[in-house]
């Protein structure tokens, strides 16, 4: 069996990167709590991995778009008291222009990127900080980096979540508490496998420009072990390109590519 490193709770833990997560530090011997919607693929995973490591895996079905359900989790966080590692990882994108896009979905989204992400890492600091041990990362999108037209409101909460991680690294770091922003590019998971990303174009994308979720996980973990790195950009050629991206002299170019390649 092996040791624990404590308990890691992770959001969105059904699929994709969030279930590779819960793979990785299982395989570390971190003992998990798993927040989702879908139940019955939580308890598959759980049972899963406990036979596989040896950890304690929970599971707790809840929609963090939904008040109630964000508050339930914050008091499963509180009764706990000893969450050592946050990963704040539900999302999804409807991508459109943002009159276009259901009002309500919108909303939903500021919901879960953002009022979710903040009100849990709220819950989860004050036994981090006490403890002074413990890390947070708020699962991100290199298109928190780059403009794009159609993902309005995506890439604004993405935003939200590189800033509040480079903030709250500075006001907890010094209290051995790690905070990071995972701004992975275009990653193989069944998010991008749906009808409105096709319809976006990602399926034309070059091979070379795509990650799997185990090596954007994989990357993230290791920088914990790094301090000073507020905001991790998994693969090299994805740095090279948010960098480029990003150089205040190449903004402007980059937004007239942009919209070349979205007409």
């Amino acid at each position: 069996m092996t040791a624990s490193h404590g308990t890691a709770l992770i959001t969105g833990a059904s699929s994709g990167i969030g279930a590779e997560f819960a793979r990785q530090l299982a395989a570390q011997g971190y003992d998990l709590l798993l927040v989702a919607r879908r139940e019955e693929r939580l308890r598959a995973l759980a049972a899963e991995l406990q036979a596989q490591h040896g950890i304690q895996a929970e599971t707790l079905a809840a929609d963090l778009s939904a008040d109630a359900d964000i508050t339930r989790v914050e008091q499963r966080i509180a009764a706990h008291g000893n969450i050592t590692l946050l990963v704040n990882n539900a999302g999804f994108n409807v991508p459109g222009p943002l009159t276009k896009i259901p009002f309500e979905r919108a909303l939903e989204m500021v919901q879960l990127h953002v009022v979710a992400t903040m009100r849990l890492t709220r819950a989860a600091l004050p036994g981090m900080t006490a403890r002074r041990s413990g890390a947070i990362i708020n699962v991100s999108s290199g298109a928190a980096l780059v403009p794009l037209p159609g993902s309005a409101t995506y890439n604004a909460t993405k935003a939200y979540l590189n800033m509040l991680s480079e903030c709250l690294s500075l006001e907890v770091g010094h209290k051995g508490v790690v905070v990071q922003a995972l701004c992975p590019g275009f990653t193989h998971t069944e998010l991008t496998e749906t009808q409105g990303m096709k319809e976006a174009g990602l399926d034309r994308l070059p091979r070379w420009m795509w990650q799997t979720s185990d090596a954007v996980v994989a990357a993230s973990l290791r920088a914990l072990r790094q301090p000073g790195r507020p905001v991790v950009v998994p693969g090299l050629h994805n740095r090279i390109m948010f960098a480029i991206a990003t150089f205040p002299l190449m903004r402007g170019p980059v937004r007239q590519l942009v919209r070349r390649m979205m007409r």
